[in-house]
């Protein structure tokens, strides 16, 4: 069997002497891993950096076995563009950290994130837009892989207008005049996340990822049996500082 998509690498681990076990997500098959021969090897190792985009061949007996990764190309080179900028390194590290935790292996679900993930890792270059950005992939990540939140309406009334929390319970929005007993129990909506035009200030952002980060720990990693990856949390303060 064989067959060629577009990946971006997520990571790898040494197999042998100089294999390389290449983990990516591809723009159709979802999550994919396979053996790159000499991949770890000096000459050929620097082009497999977590956040590298390539075209790629897998070919193998079974779709369920670990097959072999020919490389044709490496499309996009992304931390070797940003050596002198910490903050971008440490994003690209925890894109691509929480897509392997999160996404199973052959799980074609994982493709509807291939697109918007190589859109945020492009964008680097415009930080002061990168965290909202991130914020919103982080809520596109938990809808993608079954953990949506629920921010169209109120859960209370049902009004699709005036929403300013998220029920850490339901995952629901809802209008904190109408919670005014247990408002202080609920998570604040930063409006930039339902609406396009509204401004992203550094508390909105803070409130944002403190929301998507308990989703991602407490639904998605829970059910996979994992913490939420800890270079998330190193990675915040350069969002919001």
């Amino acid at each position: 069997m064989e067959w060629q998509d577009e990946a971006l690498i997520l990571g790898g681990r040494r197999f042998g002497e100089s294999g390389l076990i290449l983990d990516v997500l591809t723009k159709t098959k979802g999550r994919r891993s396979g053996l790159v021969y000499g991949g770890a090897s000096r000459k050929k190792r620097g082009q497999f950096e977590p956040g590298n985009s390539l075209q790629l061949t897998w070919s193998g007996r079974l779709e369920e076995q670990l097959g072999r990764f020919n490389v044709a190309e490496v499309t996009t080179s992304r931390p070797g563009r940003y050596l002198d900028r910490p903050e971008a390194l440490a994003a690209i590290t925890t894109v691509t950290t929480l897509l392997r935790g999160a996404v199973d292996e052959g799980d074609a679900a994982g493709s509807s994130l291939y697109q918007p993930t190589t859109l945020l890792l492009d964008a680097l270059d415009s930080w002061p837009v990168w965290p909202a950005l991130y914020a919103k992939w982080e809520l596109g990540l938990l809808s993608s892989l079954g953990f949506g939140l629920d921010l169209d309406k109120c859960a209370l009334s049902g009004a699709n207008d005036g929403l300013t929390h998220v029920s850490p319970k339901t995952g629901r929005a809802v209008r904190g005049s109408e919670a005014e007993d247990y408002v202080e129990r609920l998570f604040p909506l930063p409006a930039f996340l339902i609406d396009s035009s509204a401004l992203a200030m550094a508390e909105d952002i803070e409130d944002a990822l403190r929301l998507t980060g308990y989703f991602l720990e407490e639904r998605l990693f829970s059910s996979v049996h994992k913490p939420l990856p800890a270079e998330r949390a190193r990675l915040v303060p350069k969002l919001i500082g």
